[in-house]
């Protein structure tokens, strides 16, 4: 039913970049955006898009990395799902396929930022396993 895609260039990327406008904490023209683009995939950054026939309908970047708490992991980084594809159950395929992945390279963990007001999407990773274990804490200077 679905089409999962790994994107490894910004080039790629920057197909489906109407989808991360979607994103409510988005603060990021273009520009700004393939410039961070071209900083982070040399560090492994990659997106997974899915598709219904030939529409992308969702999106999410993942990063495989490796912590002392840890060990291997990947990072779950802005999923999101069309504003008319919601609530379908394609984010939760689109996470369970970067799962798959992240087990296949040797991954023990998977983490991910979710902020504190959005009760929805805390919701969502519960019902897939994922639990709170601490905060994330930030420092704008």
């Amino acid at each position: 039913m679905y089409r999962f895609e790994i994107l490894k260039t910004a080039d790629e990327m920057l197909r489906y970049v109407d989808l991360m406008w979607q994103l409510p904490a988005h603060e990021y023209n273009e520009a700004e955006y393939v410039e961070m683009l071209n900083e982070m995939i040399p560090h492994g950054y990659s997106q997974v898009a899915v598709f219904i026939e030939d529409k992308c309908v969702g999106i999410a970047g993942y990063w495989i990395n490796t912590k002392l708490f840890t060990g291997k992991y990947a990072e779950l980084d802005n999923v999101v799902i069309d504003k008319d594809y919601r609530s379908k159950g394609i984010g939760a395929e689109l996470c369970i396929f970067i799962e798959k992945d992240a087990i296949a390279k040797g991954c023990k963990y998977i983490v991910l930022d979710c902020f504190l007001e959005n009760v929805r999407a805390q919701e969502f990773y519960n019902k897939l396993g994922y639990a709170a274990r601490g905060y994330h804490m930030i420092k704008k200077v």
